[in-house]
């Protein structure tokens, strides 16, 4: 089968799609056909390992020593086969979820990580799902502990992350603002914001306004400045602290948020979500529902990974960037 692969860190030059094995479902594993899979950040840190604390878990000087990186997380796709300890899906099914190495024809996952497609989403919508949505979900629900009627701002609402939290913070019964760019405001008005501010006209941490929860994907402004608009008793979820171009930027978010935290009367958090099958079942019922519909930005075939990860470090896309395959008659 072809799939991306990685021998070096680096730039996305580093990525090159090869002939590899087609693997085996392990005895809890299902086989997918890969239909479409989806970019995420992370995907861009393990295939430059930096933030180099990643090089601990994957490889000091280049991903592995005994087999190259396999880039890709998000997936969607129809069952080929299942290990013997399989009781929810068989062959035929349409599942997504989150594995190894989904920027391929075909991936094993655990049946833990999987969850079936509703009808009325397609492949490429169901694969934008899995990292972004969970962050999204649990940062707001969890971390944030969100209420009806709770003013809620959304920085960096029109990325992958921001357009699931927009549309998520509203099923909650939030009064929600987001902040992005100018050509996406009439976009993040469109998924449900009540208000929008563009950053490149006014700073959100400068309007007088007052929230009661920030979700914070960019964390381009202090934990300083935003205590400046949170209401006393306010949290502030940072989902967003890897956008930061420093592993030294990195340390000194989470060692100031806590610490911070203890000082004053707000709540500083920060945040990296799990992947959770009920989670993703929640996120299948309110897509089914037509509560949540992802939002993607661009769509390339396999062969083009290396661009879609360069159009992502842009950091300009809007919603999801998802990759999609289209298989043959050869297995």
């Amino acid at each position: 089968m072809k799939a991306i692969v990685h021998y070096n860190y680096g730039s996305p030059d580093v990525l090159k799609l090869e002939e590899i094995e087609k693997p085996t479902a392990g005895d809890d594993e299902v086989l997918i056909k890969v239909r479409a899979a989806s970019v995420n950040p992370a995907d861009r840190h393990l295939m430059r390992g930096a933030p180099y604390f990643f090089r601990i878990l994957f490889g000091l000087r280049k991903p592995s020593i005994t087999q190259p990186g396999r880039p890709g997380r998000d997936v969607a796709g129809e069952v080929e086969a299942v290990g013997r300890h399989v009781t929810q899906f068989k062959p035929g099914d349409a599942v997504f979820g989150s594995c190894l190495g989904a920027f391929a024809e075909y991936a094993c996952a655990s049946e833990s990580k999987l969850v079936a497609k509703p009808d009325n989403v397609t492949f490429e919508q169901a694969a934008s799902v899995p990292i972004a949505a969970l962050t999204a979900l649990q940062g707001l629900r969890d971390k944030g502990q969100i209420q009806p009627g709770q003013k809620v701002l959304i920085n960096g609402a029109a990325g992958g992350v921001g357009t699931f939290a927009v549309q998520i913070a509203k099923w909650f019964g939030a009064d929600v603002t987001g902040v992005c760019s100018t050509r996406n405001v009439e976009m993040v008005r469109s998924i449900g914001a009540d208000h929008v501010i563009d950053y490149t006209q006014e700073d959100f941490t400068k309007t007088g306004q007052h929230y009661d929860l920030i979700f914070d994907l960019v964390a381009n402004h202090s934990l300083f400045a935003c205590r400046r608009v949170l209401n006393p008793k306010g949290i502030s979820i940072e989902a967003g602290v890897l956008a930061r171009p420093s592993m030294v930027g990195i340390l000194a978010r989470w060692v100031t948020a806590p610490v911070l935290s203890r000082f004053v009367s707000q709540k500083f958090v920060m945040f990296i979500a799990r992947l959770s099958k009920e989670d993703l079942t929640i996120m299948r019922e309110l897509m089914a529902a037509g509560k949540v519909t992802p939002v993607i930005d661009k769509c390339y075939r396999l062969s083009e990974v290396p661009e879609a990860i360069r159009y992502l470090e842009g950091g300009h896309a809007r919603g999801k960037v998802v990759i999609t395959l289209e298989h043959n008659n050869k297995t």
